[in-house]
């Protein structure tokens, strides 16, 4: 089966494909992405608009045997940042696709009828548009379920939630596991899901029966480098096997735990809403880890139950803990747990609400720890409540409706939960990615001598992965996804050449923001980030305009460069 580019066109309600093109061989991803959206989108466009295009991007060694690789990019101009956007997800439609032979599916138009909704059903036989009327403004676990009784065993999803419906800016889309079918992995960040919204577009059903595992060109090379990568990572320390929540304790001590709108950086309840207790309450309410796609070996999401056994959420990760947990100074893991709930039937990307919600605490508008307010706020999105609708609307759109002047944010999205007045590599990071204020760009934790050397080194090694297919939490080695792509494509890339990629997927995206009107005073922190310090460490951002302006200049290529690990 020839590899191919599928276009949905939501104007004209047609399909189209084709030939994947041979030079973009091991394009995939955050790469692909951007290379299309730069080639065939007007940066100005409105990204609500007609003239913005919704890409999904498997990672070019999906739908393969390399284990943990099933990632797919979705990418598109960002309503929230107004800039380029790709938001990573797990779950299972980055592997069918792949099998199915699609390296790409451009969605693109609107339909002419706005209040008419589609889906798109994409399986061996071709590629079909339906309307589905029924599934219009139903949260996603509802459309999941009625999916599910029609669609084949096989089947995953794709779903735009209310949010999204609704053209919320802190939207995402949410894309169905491996084990339970539910809409819990989410293309989270830059509020996607109101464009996937815009499109007119509900649901995209992926269907692979009758597929096959992609072959790679050297079959004896690929297999031995993914036996001996299992084996290492499965005798290594592997730092994710329960989860990012474990995460809650280390970041508390590192003055990294936001709290309170990041008025504090450890939580006096951190003990309550630590990962732990997650695993404590597997033995009596049920649950377990899981890995959210084929072929995952490092299986870092949690099954979370309520105290009467019933299943609540999958998966209950750090940043979800810290921004809707501590920085609403709610202590309370089961009321955490129904917000990451909501927020996944909803739509909603959990660090941008989170943040909003502390937002609006900060302002008075919402009582700091008021868990019960939280959820009833988030329960009025579909509704068209107004606190709800700004909330969801995220941290910046919050912050200036209710007047709040502490407001986390870097081009428009708002900040993760590690704190770059603690983590100077990390902030630079936020302060240069194309992506606004990410984590998952390029998040450096140690301390390090050269911060904007490791910014940028930690930015070109998550492209990388990002474009790969690989989970961060495999952390694939530079080096490492360089012989996979040689392997699976035939290719002789040096390791000047893997470099060069990651480089250039962050050279496209800036370029994209650049005709897009953002300038360096879109790469900065608030003011306040620099002259408030943290109680406890007494941080605060004072890392000069040069040295962040350094990342934007290629540095010499080391071999501690090509030995890093992808991290997020």
């Amino acid at each position: 089966m020839e590899d191919r580019i599928l276009r949905v066109n939501m104007s004209t309600l047609t399909t189209s494909e084709e030939p994947y093109p041979a030079e973009w061989a091991a394009l995939g991803g955050r790469a692909l992405s951007a290379k299309i959206l730069l080639k065939e989108v007007d940066p100005k466009c409105d990204p609500v608009g007609p003239g913005n295009k919704l890409v999904f991007a498997p990672g070019c060694l999906a739908g393969s045997t390399a284990p943990t690789s099933g990632r797919i990019s979705v990418g598109a101009k960002s309503p929230l940042t107004k800039g380029i956007k790709e938001a990573n997800a797990g779950g299972q439609p980055g592997q069918k696709l792949m099998r199915l032979g699609y390296r790409a599916v451009i969605v693109e138009g609107q339909p002419a009828d706005p209040e008419k909704r589609y889906q798109v059903t994409i399986n061996k036989d071709g590629v079909k548009i339906g309307e589905c009327p029924e599934l219009k403004g139903l949260r996603t676990y509802d459309v999941c379920g009625k999916l599910a009784a029609r669609s084949g065993k096989r089947a995953s999803f794709i779903v735009c939630g209310p949010a999204g419906e609704a053209g919320l800016t802190g939207a995402s889309i949410a894309l169905t596991d491996e084990d339970h079918r539910y809409p819990t992995r989410h293309a989270a960040r830059g509020g996607l899901g109101a464009v996937m919204g815009s499109k007119g577009v509900k649901a995209i059903i992926v269907d692979d029966e009758g597929s096959n595992a992609r072959i790679a060109k050297d079959v004896k090379g690929f297999k031995d480098l993914t036996v001996s990568m299992t084996k290492a990572y499965k005798a290594g320390p592997q730092l994710f096997a329960r989860g990012t929540s474990a995460i809650v304790p280390m970041a508390n001590m590192m003055d990294t735990f936001p709290t309170r709108n990041r008025r504090e950086m450890q939580f006096e309840k951190a003990n309550d809403i630590d990962g732990a207790r997650i695993i404590e309450n597997f033995e009596t309410r049920g649950g377990g880890m899981h890995n959210c796609m084929t072929g995952c070996v490092v299986q870092c999401s949690n099954v979370v139950h309520a105290a009467d056994g019933s299943y609540k959420t999958s998966a209950l990760e750090f940043e979800t803990l810290a921004l809707m947990g501590s920085n609403c100074a709610i202590g309370d893991l089961d009321a955490i747990a129904s917000m990451d709930r909501l927020c996944d039937d909803l739509g909603l990307d959990t660090i941008e609400t989170g943040g909003a919600l502390g937002v609006a605490m900060d302002g008075g508008v919402l009582n700091f720890g008021d868990a019960e307010s939280a959820i009833r706020t988030l329960e009025g999105v579909d509704k068209g409540e107004e606190l709800s609708t700004a909330i969801a609307n995220g941290v910046v759109y919050t912050g200036k409706k209710y007047k709040v002047a502490r407001i986390p944010a870097v081009k428009g999205q708002g900040l993760p939960a590690w704190e770059p007045r603690t983590l100077k590599a990390t902030g630079i990071t936020y302060c240069t990615s194309p992506m606004g204020a990410d984590h998952t760009a390029g998040l450096v934790v140690m301390p390090v001598m050269d911060n904007a050397r490791a910014s940028q080194d930690s930015q070109i090694v998550n492209a990388i992965c990002d474009s790969s297919g690989f989970c961060q939490f495999m952390q694939p080695s530079t080096d490492e996804m360089r012989q996979y792509f040689n392997l699976m494509y035939g290719l002789d890339l040096s390791e000047e050449d893997i470099v060069n990629y990651g480089w250039q997927c962050l050279q496209d995206e800036w370029e994209f923001n650049r005709r897009a009107g953002l300038t360096e005073k879109d790469d900065a922190f608030p003011e306040w980030m620099a002259t408030e310090a943290i109680p406890t460490n007494g941080a605060v951002f004072d890392v000069p305009g040069d040295e962040i302006k350094r990342v934007f200049s290629k540095m010499e290529v080391t071999p501690e460069l090509l030995q890093m690990r992808a991290s997020g």
